[in-house]
């Protein structure tokens, strides 16, 4: 069951990512991008593996050390809580990121792929992401440009 969960907590991301994407601009997209709510599904899945090791958990995060941290992740539910946390804590990034993008008019084509990266190794893609949009920004506000929101297609 541990395993199923863990692999479910990814696929419960998936099609909010696939969709942010492969179908910027359109309404649904950015409803669902616009939602906070797009991770419950995926905490609940957080607290399905969590609960079996909460004293652990507790104990990993109230007196934070890297071995009781690596005790907690050498459980296949720790790791999995651990994992699904991740997965929604990115899926919130990744939609800020969605937004802001499409707030400030960068392409598509742009924001696809720092997304992907973001998927993959989040941190990365924040501080790719991050340094884009500070020199958006600046350039912006010396411009006294106003962005326009990138559109692709029919919405």
């Amino acid at each position: 069951m541990t395993g199923f969960l863990f692999e479910l907590s990814f696929w419960l991301a998936a099609p909010v990512w696939l969709l942010m994407i492969f179908a910027p601009g359109r309404r649904p997209t950015d409803r669902l991008a616009a939602s906070p709510l797009t991770v419950v599904p995926i905490l609940v899945v957080h607290l399905a593996m969590a609960l079996p090791v909460m004293p652990e958990l507790w104990s990993a995060v109230s007196g934070p050390d890297i071995d009781g941290f690596r005790a907690l992740t050498a459980r296949a539910n720790g790791a999995g809580a651990i994992w699904a946390q991740v997965i929604a804590w990115d899926l919130l990034l990744g939609q800020w990121m969605y937004r802001e993008s499409r707030r400030l008019g960068v392409h598509p084509a742009v924001t696809g792929p720092l997304l992907v990266l973001t998927i993959l190794l989040s941190p990365f893609g924040l501080l790719v992401f991050l340094a884009l949009r500070t020199a958006l920004t600046r350039r912006r506000a010396v411009s006294g440009a106003v962005p326009a929101p990138s559109r692709t297609g029919p919405s």
